[in-house]
């Protein structure tokens, strides 16, 4: 939860009042922890909930700081900063994507990503580092 707090709030800490950080302080965890109950249940992998924490805490921040930044926030009138970031928000999420595909195949063009279901079977420490209980 503070890692996600800190990671929510350190887009806008220099744009908010202590007030609207200590809401987005909430905010981050509260809605990465639902984000992280989804995900369970379904088969994304992402086994250390990289994305649930710190992607989900990062656009919760970024969205946050556009609502609540002083002077040039929505709660002052201002929608023209949220546009702004939902369109960064935007590239960013595209280009990321883009770019995790691209390397994605090329790494698979030389190194196997996955192992067989007899490796699985036998286990994983076995077959990929040669350790055993």
């Amino acid at each position: 939860g503070a890692v996600v707090a800190l990671v929510a709030i350190t887009p806008g800490a220099g744009y908010v009042s202590v007030g609207s950080s200590i809401i987005i302080g909430i905010l981050g965890p509260v809605i990465s922890f639902y984000v992280v109950r989804w995900r369970t249940r379904r088969s994304l992998d992402d086994t250390l909930d990289v994305f649930p924490c710190h992607g989900v805490g990062g656009i919760t921040g970024m969205i946050a700081t556009a609502i609540f930044a002083q002077e040039a926030g929505v709660v002052n009138g201002n929608y023209r900063t949220l546009a702004v970031h939902l369109f960064g928000l935007f590239v960013v999420v595209v280009y990321s994507f883009g770019v995790s595909i691209i390397g994605y195949l090329l790494i698979r063009k030389f190194v196997p990503l996955e192992v067989t279901l007899e490796e699985e079977k036998t286990g994983l420490d076995l077959t990929q580092h040669g350790e055993s209980v």
